[in-house]
């Protein structure tokens, strides 16, 4: 079957025409690296059947990123049949740059010139612009569906005929005698690429590092700036012959003078996440929680009722009643809030925020090795961290890569919202926004020091390309929330269609069965309770060495979710989940029972930090490989033990002593460290044979 190639730059609308041709709903996004690899979807235009290639996006054929590079290979192995090129019609010129590097290698080109934003920058007359060119080129909205049709029925016409003038101008000749077996079309090609100094376009043909340097040698040293210039010097004048400029200045907004301020992003963004989080875990998010439970208690509690006469009270009953019904209801009644908390970050990334939000984080993310480029990664991890660790393979450079791909666990994931909810809600009720938002900054701040610490030591990074543009603030439309709402609604029931129910039932069977296999229903002397007994004394210095907590933990290995539902089982708890789970584990005669609030942070934060899901771990093993991943998880159990520990302690002395004392005696302490850490720097200083300030870089000590 004939593949198409679907080709742009970022931010051109590229993923919304591939959903469009393909009726697909690919994930859509204001950067580069939403993207990171090849998708491939049937495409039916008239009777023929073609293969959609929506490749990530690049701005030329001189690739400067991975994204690019993927891009690149792709169109250069020439395995299709024609391209689709599409253009931001308020970027056009430097969208057409794009367009130029492909015509300049005589490939069959479509030009779609997406209406993106309803104010417009040019009026462009698409046939004048067909005629200069030497392509077909169509007006398109992709968003909805306007001329998608035109652009089908192009894809069967035969390939136009074309030249470009500005090439006429350049010597070529000199370049293009070093390739005399070539045909005149691919010494053309060769030349131009020696004019760009594409050094992976050379590789890609089997040329030798030294006969690149031979090739290049053979070019103006200002090579690339004279057919840049000729590129945009054309560029120039087929816009102006083809397009009327509307007076409209674009990418520029009042409102990034509020949120670019260098004193007021931070917080603004704060004080936005802040908000999210009170709709999603409370007002909006807890009520929409009661309501679904309550409906589901409704639904279940006759289905209930008639399996206990037909099957009495055996372990069968029991398995359907506490493992699939009440692990259900448990997990499902948080529904609301994950797609909540989902929607609104899609809100954010859709009005164009989240690319300000990267330039914001660029500096603080540059100091601890890594780029702007990670943020995107690490803000995805809020939704999912399986996710998120797919697209830190967008990073330039593979310690980079390594490190975004590390770090996505410490971003607090949907699966542990429940965890939040339930256990945090018990202890600090309405106070609870805190201690959550509280907890997502600790993931943040971890990772950063973790990035940091890995830069110095076993991971360090070169400086970064990141490219970045600014897309116009936007209001999203109701379909694409609607898509976002239905799939991530399928995604969170097919992942509790499977693998909760699964889990749920190895863990009920663990805890209702002794190693004799008989049946207790009260979990006493069960094959789970001894192996959380095995294990439980090595959680006692972080203020939970109850077994059916530590078996909790270990069915969080899962899926996060899986630690609520549970808990929900081991406390023999119906429906109604959120408010009976969080009113049983105050209680001293419950299986899982928290003794201090102490404790219920400890817990906490350990459930913040510690090892990700199977699919995460899974998806870390085929993006940095099984060594990486080894390490990842023993960083993240040792920093999640001390974590837990310091906040146990710090917590419980609070308790005991009071705020003011415990607050004296970490101050004391920081300031030993700090203390230690300059004698130590004075001393190294009197070391250094030529008393240099920084020694170690001045003269290599």
């Amino acid at each position: 079957m004939d593949e198409i190639l679907l080709v742009g730059n970022p931010n051109s609308g590229k993923t919304t025409l591939y959903n469009a041709l393909t009726r697909s709903n690919e994930h859509i996004g204001n950067w580069h690296g939403v993207t990171v690899e090849e998708k491939k979807k049937l495409m039916k235009v008239g009777e023929s059947n073609f293969l959609l290639v929506d490749t990530p996006g690049l701005y030329s054929l001189t690739p400067l990123s991975f994204e690019e590079e993927v891009s690149f290979k792709i169109i250069e192995k020439g395995n299709y049949k024609k391209i689709i090129n599409i253009c931001d019609r308020n970027n056009l010129q430097r969208n057409l740059y794009l367009s130029l590097c492909l015509l300049e290698e005589d490939l069959d080109i479509v030009i779609a010139i997406n209406e993106i934003d309803k104010k417009v920058k040019f009026k462009v007359d698409e046939k004048k612009l067909s005629t200069l060119l030497g392509c077909d080129v169509f007006l398109i909205n992709a968003e909805k569906k306007i001329n998608i049709a035109k652009l089908k029925e192009s894809l069967l016409k035969e390939k136009k005929t074309y030249s470009l003038p500005y090439l006429k101008k350049i010597d070529f000749e000199k370049v293009k005698n070093y390739f005399k077996n070539k045909s005149e079309k691919e010494k053309q090609i060769f030349a131009i690429k020696a004019y760009e100094k594409n050094e992976n376009f050379f590789k890609l043909k089997g040329f030798s590092d030294e006969e690149i340097k031979i090739i290049f040698s053979l070019v103006p040293e200002n090579s690339l700036e004279i057919l840049t210039e000729a590129r945009y010097a054309f560029l120039d004048e087929i816009i102006e012959k083809s397009c009327q400029k509307v007076d409209f200045t674009y990418g520029k907004s009042k409102l990034d003078k509020i949120l670019l301020n260098k004193y007021l992003a931070l917080p603004l963004f704060l004080v936005i996440i802040a908000f999210i989080f009170f709709l999603t875990f409370f007002s909006l998010g807890a009520f929409l929680s009661d309501l679904l439970s309550s409906f589901l208690n409704l639904l279940s509690s006759p289905i209930l009722s008639w399996l206990k006469g037909v099957l009495g009270g055996n372990w069968i009953y029991y398995l359907f009643s506490d493992a699939i019904f009440n692990g259900l209801s448990t997990v499902l009644s948080f529904l609301p809030q994950v797609v909540l908390l989902f929607f609104f970050l899609s809100l954010l990334e859709d009005s164009g925020y989240m690319s300000r939000i990267a330039f914001t984080f660029e500096d603080i993310l540059g100091k601890v090795g890594l780029s702007g480029k990670s943020i995107y990664t690490l803000l995805m991890g809020f939704g999912c961290s399986t996710t998120a660790i797919m697209t830190a393979r967008n990073m330039d450079n593979k310690n980079s890569k390594i490190k975004t791909a590390l770090l996505c666990p410490y971003m607090s994931c949907s699966a542990k919202i429940p965890i939040y909810t339930v256990i945090g809600g018990a202890f600090f009720g309405v106070s609870n926004i805190f201690v959550i938002m509280g907890l997502y900054l600790l993931g943040v701040v971890v990772a950063i020091l973790v990035s940091l610490v890995l830069d110095k030591t076993i991971l360090k990074s070169d400086n970064q390309t990141f490219i970045l543009e600014f897309p116009p603030y936007r209001l999203t439309s109701f379909k694409r929330l609607k898509n976002i709402l239905k799939n991530n609604v399928k995604t969170f029931l097919v992942k509790v269609g499977s693998i909760m129910i699964a889990m749920n039932i190895i863990v009920f069977l663990l805890s209702s069965f002794t190693f004799k296999l008989q049946f207790v229903l009260d979990g006493s002397g069960s094959i789970l309770e001894s192996i959380g007994k095995f294990l439980a004394p090595v959680f006692e210095p972080l203020g939970f060495n109850n077994w059916a907590i530590v078996s909790a933990l270990l069915a969080g290995l899962v899926a996060k979710e899986v630690v609520v539902s549970s808990i929900a089982m081991f406390n023999g708890i119906d429906f109604n989940a959120t408010k009976l789970i969080s009113s049983s584990i105050l209680l001293s005669t419950s299986v899982v029972y928290f003794p201090s609030t102490a404790s219920v942070l400890s817990f906490l934060v350990f459930c913040l930090l510690y090892t990700p899901c199977l699919a995460s771990i899974s998806m870390m093993k085929a993006e940095i490989g099984t060594k990486w991943t080894v390490i990842g998880i023993i960083i993240e159990l040792i920093v999640a033990y001390i974590l837990s520990f310091i906040v146990y302690n710090i917590a419980l002395s609070i308790e005991v002593f009071g705020f003011l004392p415990t607050f004296l005696v970490i101050l004391v302490i920081i300031l030993v460290v700090i203390s230690f850490a300059l004698i130590y720097r004075v001393i190294k200083h009197k070391k250094c044979p030529h008393n240099c300030q920084n020694c170690h870089r001045n003269c290599g000590k």
